[in-house]
Parts: C-alpha cells; structure tokens; sequence
C-alpha cells in the first residue's frame, strides 16, 4: 500500500506541474532534486566488502558553522548510477518508522537523505575500480550524520554500505541570523535557528552601538510539528525536525548608527551559549535626505558549493547571485526576496541549507521575503491556487523561519518603509482583487505614504501581476496571470507607482512605463518630468531554472529582456534621482539602468481617495 500510495502522490505532483505550466516559472518538472530519490523503495543489500568511511569526526571545534568532510567508499559491483546519500540524523530517522508487516527488516528508510552526489563525481575511475572519494560540505543542522552509499538507482536504490558518524562539536548553537525590519522604521529583529528549547534554555540577543555598552532583549521561540504540514513530501519523506526559530526586537534604534550583536542562550545551570559577533546599519529616519541602495529579486533558490543536488543549473545561478551580493555587501543597505525562497518544496532540509547560504548577507542587512508558490500552495488550505508546489509546507516554514512586518504573517502582505523608499509587498498566493482584505491592504499601503518624503513607491508581488513576455504566458494567451493587472492597474496609476517587481518568471523583463497595455512614455534610460505610468519588472532570474521568452518579436511595451541570472538594484541619491541598475549574476556587471528624475510636484498631494483615476481616455 505504501509504494502504491507514494506513487499516486508522485503522478498527482507531476500532473499539477503539467497542468499548470505555472508551477515553477516555466515547464521544468519537479525542481527539487531530493524529490528523485525514491527512498521508501530502499531495500537492504549490506556488502561485506563495501566500506564508506567519513573524516574528521568531529566538525566545529572552533565555533565554525560549516565544514568539509572527506568521504572514502568501495563496492566490489560499481555502476554509474550508485550514489552517496548524506543523512542527518545520522540512524536514518528509523525511529520513526513502522513496519507495515512481518517480513520488513530495518533500515525502514521513510526520511529522505539531506543532499546526495553521484559515487562518480569526480571519480572518472569509479565504475571500473569501485572506489572513490568526495569532498562534502555539511553545515551544522543539530544533529548528526552518516553516509550512505547506494547502488541501483535513483528509482530503485539498494543500501550496500553505511559509513561512521560524523558530528559538529556544538550541535544546538545559535545560527544563521537573519535581520529583518520591524514594524517601525527604528526597530530591527533578528530570527535564528538552534536547538534549545523553551525547557532547556532562553533565548536573547546582546547588542549595542558598536563600541558602547551593551543590552539583552528577550527572544521568543517558535517551533512545528510534523502535523503542521499539510502534506506529503512534508509531512513524509521530506520531514526534519526544523529545531527551535527564535525571534527578538531591538527597538529604539539611532538611524544610521552601527549596532553589533550576539545571539545567546542561557542554560537553566547557568552556563551560556554564544554566537560569533555580528553588526548592522540601523535604518534611516523615513524620509531621510541620503544615499540608498536596495536589491531586488525573486526566484534564488539554494545550491551546494560541492556540487551535490545538482540539477537544471541551480547552482552557478543561485550561488552567483549570493556571492555576488556578499562581494558587494558594504554598498547594499536592504534585500528583497519576492518569493520562491529555496524550493525545498517539502524537504525541510533545505531551509536549513538556504539560511546558511545567506548568513553573510542575512547577518548584516534586512532579508525581506514575499511569499511565493513553492513556499505557499497546496490544495484546499487558503491559497489561492491549488497547486501542489510548495510540497506540502503551505506557508508554514517561510513564516516561521523568517520575520515580517505583517499583521498576520499567514497573510504574507505587509509595508515596510526605508528611507526615502515605501515598499508595498503583495501576496499573490492569496485573492487580491477588489474587496478582498488584500486589496483593501494595497490601497492602504499606496495611499498613505508621504510623497514628500518619500518619493520612490514601489509595488512587489511574486507572481508576474503586471507584463511578462515570457513563452508560456503566451501559451496560455495573456502575458500576466489572470485578473492580475485588470484587478490593480488603476491603483498603480491612480496612486502614481513608480516601479512595480515581480517574480515567478525566471529572467529578466523591463517594460516602457506602460498602462492599460499601452506605453505612456517611450522607453528610455532617463526618464524626467512628471509621472506618466508605472515601469513594470520582472527579475525572477536569480537561481533557479530560465524561462524563454516568446520567439518572435517582443511586444510594444517591452524594452529590454534578458534570459540570463540576475538581479535589480535601486540606488537612491535623493529625493528627485534614483537609479535602476540590472546585474547579471555571473560578474556583477550593469546591463540595463535608467535613472528617474523628477520633483514629485504632481503626486505630493495625493492621498487617499483625492487622486484622480488617469485613464487613456483622459
């Protein structure tokens, strides 16, 4: 009944994929290289002479959160297709599992492995001699590993040889922060992951101005259980205990001043647990009359530096955007990740592994979030659309693992001021058409903003809501999702959006400032006077998968595509220029830009309900 059940479950995923040919930006498959590994079909082959041997044993000793393991094997039978599995806890999880009759002996593998590379990998010789090495990277995820090797197949694996256990030295430290605004423009909050609980320890950050005295606030702690997913490969294969999400608020911050921070737990004998140091800028006074840089982009996804779940070029893309952005990190002031996070897509692993990757940009800037499909959608839970793309998470980690400044972080829509910057970040996993409570959020969030003090509006979603010439748009006759711009064109042009971003479409799309599918204004790299319509953008190209875009020529409204890795960075020098700079992943070059220019005369004025409806016929 169990391999009857995973498969229809797996036919179920692969049909929704096909069906909506918006699963994952584009017609790609199941983007979740875990999700190959068919683990429930497992079945024991323990060889005498197969051996798999792991070092160091112990990782971490000096604090590092990350590490190298070498890993040797043999089997006297190699084929091309055997392969390393790299479980963690390192027994397989096997206490979790039950035998479903008499004749099922142990290992039960019902847990997928947290990352997996092929036995050949660099081992040109492995099919001929049956050994090989592998340089693996594990980060500390709070427990420990093992690692197996398979021959078969990745359908059919067979477990020929388990290895020693390897371990971090601190398994539960505090790691990985990431900041985020709050509520107020002079509150930070840091959010990271360990693997003390409420009964074994409190949570709270040290911080201060850096070089001065330091405080403690308090941090609350978060955590699920496997019933808070909503289903497979969650709440199956996919499960890991996430451990503990800790969240604190440093209020009362001085603008601009630096702050340097700990994350620390004080255990019930007295005795503390440390993090390294860490230290922030605190955000401008809103309105504030100084230079501004924010980076922009959807759809990044995680990759390995030791090339394992590899697949579909995930990661020179993913992990050039973030290298990119760590080498630039002292000109970046705020991040916004508009959705589609890590496509873990059910394998909890893997937030661990993307909250790692970004600990250098993360620990030092806002890492804001909107929510994408890949973390939101599943069937009859409130999204929505009825995918089946986040793999059964339904929300529930990306409003766990990361902070927002939302009223209710289920409804992953929210405001957040910087600077001279209003951004309003949508939700497009849930209704935003006119009545809904999103929608009466959007109005809100665009109507009340001072233009005075903050010229530059900006409008983000995850889902393309504006203009996209990407070819499967044009498959299905539109080039948005449906209802998408019909339902908030007005609002953009009523209340004079500057820019509005999107995701979900994997490259690089900017449109002429464009209304009712006609351009306003022509394209330009500078644009002056007065407001004439919203620039809309794509710039979903940063990891994960490219899209294609229509192959004929493109349409009137579009100005420059790029099917290519990159990301959107916004450099504000005041309150009457900002510049649009497009980056490529690869080397970090500009390759589109135009600079805005203008006194804002035209919309200073305009709050809610006192702008008039522009349209082309006015």
């Amino acid at each position: 009944m169990r391999k009857i059940f995973c498969w229809w479950v797996f036919c179920t995923l692969i049909w929704s994929v096909i069906r909506s040919g918006n699963g994952h930006g584009g017609r790609h498959g199941i983007e979740q290289p875990l999700s190959k590994i068919s683990i429930q079909n497992t079945i024991s082959a323990l060889h005498d002479s197969a051996y798999v041997k792991a070092s160091p044993l112990v990782l971490g000793l000096k604090g590092q959160t990350s590490e190298w393991v070498t890993v040797e094997y043999y089997y006297p039978n190699p084929t091309k297709d055997d392969f390393i599995g790299v479980f963690s806890p390192s027994n397989f999880s096997a206490e979790i599992c039950e035998s479903e009759n008499e004749r099922q002996f142990p290992p039960l593998l019902c847990t997928a492995p947290i990352k997996y590379q092929f036995a050949k990998f660099k081992n040109k010789a492995y099919t001929k001699t049956g050994k090989g090495l592998l340089k693996l990277q594990l980060i500390n995820q709070r427990a420990d590993f093992s690692f197996a090797l398979f021959t078969g197949n990745l359908s059919s694996p067979k477990l020929v040889a388990v290895s020693n256990k390897v371990e971090f030295a601190y398994p539960k430290a505090p790691v990985y922060p990431r900041l985020s605004q709050g509520k107020s423009w002079n509150e930070m909050t840091v959010t990271w992951t360990s693997g003390y609980g409420i009964k074994e320890a409190v949570p709270f950050v040290e911080w201060g101005m850096q070089g001065e005295a330091q405080t403690r606030s308090p941090a609350g702690t978060l955590t699920f259980s496997r019933n808070s997913m909503c289903g497979p490969p969650a709440r199956t294969v996919g499960w890991r205990d996430p451990g503990f999400i800790h969240t604190s608020f440093l209020k009362e911050l001085w603008p601009n001043s630096i702050y340097t921070y700990k994350l620390g737990h004080k255990l019930f004998n007295g005795s503390y647990i440390w993090s390294t140091e860490y230290k922030f800028r605190a955000s401008p006074y809103p309105g504030q009359d100084s230079l501004q840089r924010v980076v922009i982009f959807g759809d990044m996804g995680k990759a390995e530096a030791d090339g394992s779940n590899e697949y579909d070029d995930f990661q020179p893309g993913s992990l050039n955007t973030t290298n990119q952005l760590i080498r630039d990190i002292d000109n970046i002031d705020m991040v916004v990740h508009i959705g589609d996070i890590c496509y873990a897509n059910g394998y909890l692993s893997q937030w661990d592994q993307f909250t790692a990757q970004i600990e250098p940009i993360a620990s030092t800037i806002p890492y804001m979030i909107g929510s994408g499909n890949h973390e939101r959608d599943w069937p009859n839970t409130g999204s929505f659309y009825g995918s089946f793309d986040s793999g059964g998470e339904c929300g529930v980690l990306a409003q766990t693992m990361f902070y927002v400044p939302a009223e209710n972080r289920a409804k992953f829509w929210y405001a957040t001021d910087y600077g001279m910057f209003r951004f309003c970040i949508a939700d497009s996993e849930h209704d935003w058409r006119p009545g809904t409570e999103q929608y009466k959020f959007i109005e809100k969030c665009l109507s009340s903003v001072d233009r005075e003090k903050q010229p530059w509006l900006i409008f983000l979603a995850h889902r393309v809501l504006g203009y996209s010439s990407c070819d499967w748009y044009q498959y299905e006759g539109t080039s948005a999702e449906p209802m998408g711009r019909d339902s908030l064109q007005d609002l953009w042009q009523k209340y004079k959006v500057d820019l509005a971003f999107f995701g979900h479409v994997h490259n690089y799309e900017r449109t002429c400032p464009v209304y009712q599918s006609q351009c306003l204004q022509d394209g330009s790299n500078f644009y002056t006077g007065q407001f004439t319509a919203t620039t809309h953008v794509v710039v979903g190209g940063a990891g994960a998968t490219l899209t294609s875009f229509i192959p004929n020529d493109p349409v009137q409204w579009s100005v420059y595509r790029d099917y290519d890795y990159g990301f959107v960075k916004l450099t504000a020098f005041n309150h009457t220029t900002l510049l649009f700079e497009y980056k490529k992943s690869r080397d970090g070059n500009v390759y589109d830009y135009f600079t805005i220019s203008r006194d804002y005369r035209d919309v200073v004025a305009c709050t809610f309900d006192s702008c008039p409806r522009t349209t082309l016929a006015t």
